[in-house]
């Protein structure tokens, strides 16, 4: 009955943590121009603590509300206890709401914004330094790939939805030490097509050998077939990670095979988007993993914990059917509580990967317990 209690006074506790994050909509005066942002603070954020920052640019014609909702990071950062920003571009010739990487015919200073930015936030929020990363969609990704080249030294890592780089980018690009990139992208992207357009954007492949140059990553790459877990999305996903890079870095590719111009895994699906993998998940288990000085434990660097982090990995969370348990735990008993501290579920688990269905649960907040670490799982 005592632990009973006290897990239900957690949940409450959780609870409380869902609704009293923060989603502030501010601005910023850079030259001479008021610029908009959307941030998104965990409500376990603690000043007392340095946290992660991560920036997400959306896409052409699109704007930060939109971007927010599409590649959403927020339940992720409720947990894993890092501040979100989503940046908003200003319009271009020809009226269309963009970031300046070196097309469009556009003025905007767009990586002296970022800088900006990042400045205002850090004057107001306790963010670990060594921790910014960048990701996009679309024209977002082309802004992430392309302050990894102008603003590599605030940089510690990035991710490409759909975007690419323009020959100019490529040719100019100076980034001040090896970059981890993740790439994503469709084979039958007809925007920002996987082959790309002469003048306008390299080919994934150009992109990929580009940072796999640049990082000396070993050119030949593990392969994997991604599960193909929804057969009717119409697409499936190969895998391909170069490693062993300067500092431990890496590129990871995910080439969506017959996958559109799309956030593969979004809560919004359009036509062609991939639904065997969460974007948000896999950028953001790839990108924590380095700071400035490169990867967790690479020549002696660590990454401090974090405060709240849980030392298993639950994905999907929220979910609605299975929820996959990643451990480095061997033969660990775990344990799944209701709201009112009933024990739902319980089995083993292993080192790697460990399934629980949980389909048949109502609609609710649950704990997980494996080992010594809890987790707050969401059931949609």
């Amino acid at each position: 009955m005592k632990n009973a209690l006290h897990l239900f006074l957690l949940l409450v506790s959780l609870n409380e943590y869902t609704y009293s994050q923060q989603t502030i909509n501010g601005t910023i005066t850079h030259n001479g121009m008021m610029r908009s942002y959307i941030l998104y603070v965990p409500a376990i954020y603690s000043a007392s603590t340095a946290v992660p920052l991560l920036f997400n640019f959306h896409g052409y014609t699109s704007n930060a509300t939109q971007q927010l909702i599409y590649g959403d990071f927020r339940p992720i950062a409720d947990t894993a206890n890092m501040i979100i920003v989503h940046p908003q571009g200003t319009l271009d010739v020809n009226g269309n709401t963009h970031f300046n990487v070196g097309w469009g015919g556009s003025a905007a200073d767009d990586v002296g914004f970022t800088e900006a930015l990042m400045d205002s936030i850090s004057s107001s929020y306790s963010i670990d330094q060594a921790r910014i990363y960048s990701v996009g969609m679309s024209n977002g990704g082309f802004m992430s790939l392309y302050l990894a080249c102008t603003l590599s030294e605030r940089i510690a890592a990035i991710g490409s939805i759909t975007g690419s780089m323009t020959p100019a980018m490529i040719n100019a690009c100076n980034s001040t030490h090896s970059m981890p990139v993740i790439q994503i992208h469709g084979t039958n992207d007809a925007t920002v097509p996987y082959v790309g357009i002469a003048g306008f954007a390299a080919s994934v492949e150009n992109v990929l050998d580009y940072w796999v140059s640049l990082n000396n990553c070993n050119p030949l790459p593990i392969f994997e077939n991604v599960p193909n877990i929804n057969v009717n999305d119409g697409s499936t996903v190969e895998k391909y990670t170069y490693e062993n890079g300067d500092n431990c870095s890496e590129v990871v590719h995910y080439k969506v095979i017959d996958g559109g111009h799309t956030w593969p895994g979004s809560s919004i699906v359009l036509t062609g988007t991939n639904l065997d993998f969460k974007a948000t998940k896999e950028i953001w288990n790839f990108l924590r993993n380095y700071s400035l000085s490169g990867l967790s434990g690479c020549n002696g660097v660590s990454i401090p914990e974090e405060v709240h982090t849980p030392r298993v990995i639950v994905s999907p969370n929220p979910c609605s059917e299975v929820i996959s348990i990643s451990s480095n735990h061997v033969a660990t008993p775990y344990q799944l509580f209701s709201s009112l501290g009933t024990l739902v579920r319980s089995g083993t688990a292993v080192h790697g990967l460990t399934t629980i269905d949980i389909n048949s649960l109502s609609p609710n907040i649950y704990l997980l317990q494996v080992g010594d670490a809890m987790v707050k799982v969401i059931k949609e």
